[in-house]
């Protein structure tokens, strides 16, 4: 559709505009163009249950452009031109050929389109929705592109909506090729000056390059591609290319081609031989002139043009039927669409009458302004898509109560509702932050905080195993004067009467019999133990020497519970054999756990010492209870702190 290539030719003129740069312009509309569009996006994914989805589509560019105040004039295609019906039969049945006839356009009338075609059907349902939105139709003499490209010529519309790129050569100044809806809306457009500007061509080279490359109404010349047409016809000029075509017919290409390329006279010869010797094809390029230059429009101050371009109203009534005709909507529904829109364009319409008003010198107060503002009130502030939004309350709109409106538009129609919104709003103080610490006031603060935790914490500790010393020395004490009483120590004087007092005891006492009036008890009592048991009995009594390594952690719990239990009771032993040392707790400490901590700790007994920290371990001779792991309400707070202090961190 159009001249072949032609949108590749222009495509560095291309501009994708957002959809807003719309706003308040009047915009004729290609409907043919437009149905081929919606008709083909929905082909490939349309459901089989549901009909007219190009109507929907259409719906939908038809609200959007409303809302940004488009006055819009759909333009249908009317006959076919008499040059284009080669065309028009070659797309109807390819392969076809070319009658003489045909060929000759001014021996043949345009041809009346067939009303009852399917494609003519979509276009009769699209007018009536668009009438119904308030959208008027001019129904074209022939190509509906050339009539939009008069009213944008002749300064009636802003732009024409049209994927033909022949509209170029009618006379068209801006044309939006496409639209695209929803978040980040756009229209693609394409500028008469800008493609006089970069590429050099005005309307005549565009006319000169269809007919070299081919369009509607020509075939145009083989063997010459688009670099090579756009070379031609710009070294010719945009002023005299279609005089040098209408007088010479292509035979100038030979001279130009000859020019810009060094090929051989066969290669000439062949691509336009035919051309140069046929005066009948050389006609024809006139009539494709004449078609561009001049083709069958309604003049700008005809009176059908003066008819649509006059304001049509809204139609509720008859939209709520056409959507439920086509597609099934309550009224409900349908309102829910269109109104919102309509008062928003109603909102845009009172802004532009403000500030027409203000550019005049004349600035009244909202109260006195003839036309009463839509707006009743501001409800709420809203953001919609990161825009800054209102939502309001409106005026006399029948349907609809309150809907969002972008928020750059109420400061241009009613700046007064803000004021009166801000004025009703309660005062909310703003809070308060308090400044984030720095690294370097957090670091000595979070440092303080874990040293003073560990402090108490240490303390805490310090503190259960003293009261642990306490208790096992207290159970010492208890058990030496019940061990006294029992056996009437306290009047054994020397080594002799205590042996001969042990003969008199029972076997399992003999073993518990200790001197403890005895210079040595413990050494005189390890003579008389069996090997085994002299090897494991230590001299606590005796002067500790430097040790030869670091004493753990682990020795010193196990001193500070042996010591009293050897002290009240160094010498158990009877017939020979020691009693083993139990602890208070009642469990017995096996004869290989008694190490001596005061002397220095050879190589040798490393594992020993291994196999006693795993048994004390694992016998749970410290037998810490609940209370001794719990925490002080200090230490709690501090560890509340400190959680919430690594929170605000974190944050």
């Amino acid at each position: 559709m159009g001249v072949k290539n032609l949108w590749d030719i222009l495509e560095s003129c291309k501009k994708n505009l957002p959809l807003h740069h719309l706003q308040n312009k009047r915009v004729c509309i290609d409907l043919s163009c437009w149905i081929v569009q919606l008709q083909n996006a929905n082909k490939s994914h349309r459901p089989a249950h549901i009909e007219r989805l190009y109507l929907r589509g259409l719906f939908h560019r038809l609200r959007a452009l409303i809302a940004l105040n488009c006055s819009l004039i759909f333009v249908t295609d009317g006959s076919i031109p008499a040059i284009k019906l080669a065309t028009y039969r070659r797309r109807l049945n390819p392969g076809s050929e070319v009658t003489q006839d045909e060929a000759n356009s001014t021996k043949v009338p345009p041809l009346r389109r067939n009303m009852g075609s399917e494609f003519s059907c979509m276009v009769k349902d699209a007018k009536a929705l668009g009438l119904a939105l308030g959208v008027p139709c001019l129904d074209g003499m022939e190509e509906g592109e050339s009539q939009c490209a008069l009213l944008n010529s002749e300064s009636l519309c802003d732009g024409c909506f049209s994927s033909d790129s022949d509209i170029f050569l009618f006379g068209a100044r801006t044309v939006y090729r496409d639209i695209c809806l929803g978040e980040g809306g756009h229209v693609v457009c394409y500028e008469m000056a800008d493609i006089e500007r970069k590429l050099g061509f005005g309307r005549n080279s565009l006319i000169a390059l269809a007919l070299i490359l081919g369009s509607d109404y020509s075939q145009g010349v083989r063997g010459l591609g688009p670099e090579s047409a756009c070379q031609i016809v710009k070294s010719i000029g945009d002023s005299v290319v279609l005089q040098q075509i209408a007088a010479e017919g292509l035979s100038f290409l030979k001279k130009t081609k000859r020019q810009l390329r060094r090929c051989d006279n066969k290669e000439n010869s062949m691509n336009i031989h035919g051309i140069v010797h046929c005066p009948q094809r050389e006609n024809q390029f006139v009539q494709v002139i004449d078609a561009y230059l001049k083709p069958k429009c309604h003049s700008a101050d005809s009176e059908v043009v003066h008819r649509v371009l006059s304001q049509h109203l809204f139609q509720r009534a008859k939209l709520h039927q056409m959507c439920a005709q086509f597609f099934e909507w309550l009224p409900e529904k349908t309102d829910e669409y269109i109104l919102p829109k309509i008062a928003e364009r109603d909102l845009r319409r009172f802004a532009n009458l403000r500030s027409t008003s203000s550019a005049l010198g004349i600035t009244l107060p909202i109260q006195k302004i003839p036309i009463k503002c839509p707006v009743k009130e501001i409800i709420k502030r809203r953001k919609f898509q990161g825009r800054e939004c209102f939502e309001v309350s409106w005026e006399e709109l029948d349907g609809l109560e309150t809907s969002v409106v972008p928020g750059d538009l109420i400061e241009s129609a009613c700046p007064e509702k803000i004021v009166e919104f801000d004025e009703k709003r309660p005062q909310v103080r703003p809070k308060k932050f308090k400044p984030r610490s720095s690294v370097a006031a957090i670091d000595p603060k979070l440092q303080a905080l874990l040293l003073d935790i560990e402090s108490e914490s240490s303390t805490l500790h310090n503190a259960t195993f003293s009261s642990r010393a306490v208790m096992l020395n207290n159970r010492t004490r208890a058990t030496e004067d019940d061990f006294s009483r029992r056996y009437s120590l306290h009047d054994l004087e020397s080594e002799s009467d205590a042996d001969a007092y042990a003969t008199r005891l029972p076997t399992d006492a003999r073993s518990e019999v200790v001197n403890l009036l005895s210079p040595s008890p413990v050494r005189s009592c390890t003579t008389r133990c069996p090997t085994d048991v002299r090897s494991v009995i230590i001299n606590l009594s005796s002067p500790s020497p430097v040790p030869s390594r670091k004493v753990s952690r682990f020795q010193q719990v196990m001193a500070m519970q042996l010591d009293p239990l050897l002290d009240s009771e160094s010498e158990r032993n009877a017939n020979g054999n020691a009693a083993l040392p139990c602890h208070p707790n009642g469990v017995t400490v096996a004869q290989s756990e008694i190490i001596d901590l005061s002397s220095p700790s050879p190589m040798c007994n490393r594992n020993v010492s291994r196999n006693v920290e795993m048994n004390y371990q694992h016998s749970n001779v410290l037998n810490l209870s609940d209370s001794e792991t719990e925490r002080s309400p200090e230490h709690e707070k501090k560890a509340r702190d400190l959680r919430l202090f690594l929170a605000s961190i974190r944050d």
